[in-house]
This record gives structure tokens, C-alpha cells and sequence, in this order.
């Protein structure tokens, strides 16, 4: 990775990081797009050093807020999550080698589909949903953690729905990333599909992260939530387009 490289990627996790600390997600989303845009890194790769800030963003959040997370719930949506990374993670490592634009093409709609979704504010349930309701939402937020370490769209939709204190829900969900990543990031190594040490330097990133999620929760942004969410659906809609447009092209070309 070039000094331009990395400065470009220091700014891009910064910047997911920011966002991540104000609105529970869009970390990996922001990030993961951000690359597949540029080309900073492959996307295995650049999968595999989300998971490892991941957990650095949410490691700095819970040191003061493990106590609010909804233990039960947590375990639920754990129990599905693991099973279906492993299965996310195969399918990134076969796309990578034989289908790029496929593989481009599938996060560019992963990423369009969340925007939408986390534009829209969910309306809140009168009760707790059922345990499968967690059980089926962690299978999916599974599958997009393996392939891209973005588990976060659809456990968002579902915890912004409960009946439960937002501090529970940001926490909550802060501890499901992070222990998808410490999942993600053991499967990694003993695959033995580490990066390449020049890419690794892509782990510089650490202070950049702990930098902005300490200035999100010390200085945010004058905007309300909801500014603050349609700003992030418009970067997130913005690059999923621009990711999926160019490989729909490439494809088409290459089928005629």
C-alpha cells in the first residue's frame, strides 16, 4: 500500500468510524464501499483489516456500556450469526477467485439494499419479537459479515424496532459486531489467507479509528439523528451504485 494509499484509507475509517459511533452502524458498509470504489485494497483484504477495526471501535464503546446489552437477545442472534459467517466467508473466498465482478456486483446491492433500508426510521413494535425473529435476522447479518464484515443493516432494522432503550440497542449491536469479528478474524488465520504485509499496514488505521469514535462521543456533529442518518444513506446509495453499475457493464460485455 503507497503513502497515498494509506492516507486515503486513514481518512476513509476515520470517517466510517465517526458515523459508526453516532449511529450504531455503517462502519463496515461505509469502509467496504469506500474500497470497492477505489481499489485500496482487495476485498478480501480490506474484509479482513474491517474486522480487525471493527473490534477496535466497539472494544473502545463497550468499555462502558457492556452493562446495557440485551443478554438474551444477544444470544439469539449469536447463535445463528456464527454458523452462516463461515458459509459468508467461503463464498467471498470463491467469488474473489473466479468472479470479481460478481463478487463487486453483490456489494454494490448489499450496500444500495441497506441504504434504502436504514434510511427509513423502523416503527416501533408494541412488544418484543419472537426469539426466531433473532435467530433469522443473525443468520443474515452472518452471511454479510463472513463475505464483507458488514453484518450490521438488517440487525439494525431489527433492534431499532424492540421496544428497548436506544442505548441498549447502539450497545447491544456494538457487541454483536465485535464478537462477529473476533469470529471473522480467527476463521482468517487459521485459513492461513492472512494479507500481505504491505497491506497490513492498513492496521495504521487503529489510531485513526479511536481517534473519531472518541471525537464522536466528545464532539458530535450540530445535526439531529435524522440529518445525520440521510447523510450516510446518500454516501452509502451514492457508492453502492457506483460499485454495481461498472460490473453490470463488464458482465453484459462479457456475456455477448
Amino acid at each position: 500500500m503507497s503513502v497515498a494509499d494509506l492516507i486515503g484509507f486513514l481518512v476513509l475509517t476515520g470517517a466510517a468510524a465517526y458515523a459508526q459511533t453516532l449511529t450504531g452502524f455503517a462502519f463496515g458498509l461505509i469502509t467496504m464501499g469506500g474500497v470497492g470504489l477505489t481499489g485500496l485494497l482487495s476485498l478480501p483484504d480490506a474484509a479482513m483489516i474491517v474486522s480487525v477495526l471493527t473490534l477496535v471501535n466497539a472494544t473502545q464503546m463497550l468499555l462502558k456500556g457492556w452493562r446495557d446489552v440485551a443478554w438474551r437477545e444477544f444470544g439469539f442472534v449469536m447463535a445463528a450469526s456464527i454458523p452462516l459467517l463461515f458459509v459468508g466467508y467461503w463464498l467471498l473466498e470463491w467469488l474473489a477467485g473466479t468472479q470479481a465482478d460478481v463478487l463487486r456486483l453483490i456489494l454494490g446491492f448489499v450496500i444500495i439494499v441497506s441504504s434504502l433500508q436504514l434510511a427509513r426510521k423502523p416503527e416501533p413494535l408494541a412488544k418484543r419479537s419472537k426469539d426466531g425473529s433473532f435467530l433469522f435476522f443473525g443468520a443474515i447479518a452472518g452471511l454479510m459479515g463472513g463475505m464483507f464484515s458488514t453484518a450490521g443493516p438488517p440487525l439494525v432494522y431489527h433492534f431499532y424496532r424492540q421496544p428497548m432503550p436506544l442505548v441498549t440497542v447502539r450497545e447491544s449491536l456494538v457487541t454483536v459486531f465485535a464478537l462477529n469479528a473476533v469470529f471473522r478474524i480467527g476463521l482468517v488465520v487459521l485459513s492461513g489467507n492472512l494479507p500481505s504485509g504491505s497491506t497490513l499496514t492498513g492496521l495504521l488505521a487503529i489510531p485513526s479509528v479511536m481517534g473519531a469514535t472518541y471525537a464522536a462521543r466528545r464532539w458530535p456533529p450540530p445535526v439531529s439523528p435524522i440529518t445525520m442518518r440521510r447523510i450516510v444513506f446518500i454516501l452509502l446509495f451514492l457508492s453502492g451504485v457506483s460499485l454495481g453499475a461498472p460490473a453490470v457493464i463488464h458482465l453484459l460485455g462479457a456475456s455477448r
